[in-house]
């Protein structure tokens, strides 16, 4: 008897479920309220950020309750530093959450404070 778990035929590999959700989810650059948001089922995740010393400081993250533990704050966070790179601005992860995103990126991790 093997010790490996197989999936029922019908399961849908998280990762790849993860990537669809991601494609379709935009992120936008709410400037005058320093923060970036993505509508994700009518409910708003976000990160907040503080401009200091031509630096953007990402202060918060935040996924409502009833999309936890579903993959966004991690899908919010990347997205977002895509967008604040994209617009050309470099970025210091201050919440221990963003920084743990970004510890965990091969890519990030070197892009990111």
């Amino acid at each position: 008897m093997s010790a490996t778990k197989e999936r029922p035929p019908n399961s849908v590999n998280r990762d790849i479920l993860t990537k669809l959700i991601q494609t379709k989810l935009e992120i936008l650059h709410d400037k005058e309220n320093k923060r970036f948001t993505m509508d994700v089922k009518g409910e708003m995740a976000k990160v907040t950020y503080t401009l200091r010393d031509g630096k953007m400081y990402l202060n918060y993250s935040e996924v409502p309750n009833a999309l936890r533990g579903q993959g966004i704050g991690k899908i919010l966070v990347e997205k977002t530093f895509e967008k604040l790179t994209e617009e050309g601005y470099t970025a210091v992860a201050v919440c221990s959450y963003i920084k743990a995103v970004k510890n965990r990126s091969d890519y990030w991790k070197n892009k990111i404070e």
